[in-house]
């Protein structure tokens, strides 16, 4: 099977699995002598969410990676990485695919809230999906139901907190000697 854009997937997906894709602001590229944004308000910032990529309901995860795996003939996942949207209350969880006779990759992203950032673990699926998800829940303490042994990977056991989390206190916690 040919690979296939961000957008071909997208409508696959709301034809083929209703209730999978979530409704999101496409991505524009902003022309070069437009002025960059600054600051933090929200109309001053740039639009981070807007994407292009497919992006599915939490609880629906698996069913959008099998289609992947079954229907379109993306096999292999390459990795899962976690955007920390802070001032947005949220996490995107970013899932990527391959087709092994194209090389082209898909994406697809979860996004969660920050309160509570629970999704579906794919390592029953795909076992390599096991340390990325390991180290997206010891890092930013995502929480992936149904992983067979969510357990740290890199921290120590009795260590609090998510250090990759972007409100985790850099100087002055009990890790770091004063």
């Amino acid at each position: 099977m040919p690979s296939i854009t961000a957008t071909a997937l997208r409508e696959r997906m709301e034809r083929d699995l209703p209730g999978v894709a979530v409704a999101t602001r496409p991505r524009v590229v902003e022309a070069e002598s437009k002025p960059k944004a600054k600051g933090k308000h929200a109309a001053e910032r740039p639009d981070f969410l807007a994407t292009n990529d497919t992006v599915v309901v939490a609880d629906r995860l698996r069913d959008a990676a099998i289609y992947l795996r079954d229907a379109c003939g993306y096999t292999y996942l390459s990795d899962i990485a976690v955007v920390d949207y802070l001032d947005d209350g949220l996490f995107e969880i970013v899932y990527r695919f391959y087709h092994l006779d194209d090389g082209d990759a898909l994406v697809i992203k979860v996004r969660v809230p920050r309160d509570a950032p629970n999704v579906p673990s794919l390592t029953p699926i795909w076992p390599g999906a096991d340390f990325h998800e390991r180290e997206a829940f010891d890092l930013f303490g995502i929480v992936f139901e149904g992983h067979p042994s969510l357990i740290r990977i890199y921290m120590w056991d009795e260590f609090e907190g998510y250090p990759m989390r972007r409100d985790f206190p850099k100087q002055g916690d009990k890790y770091i000697d004063e």
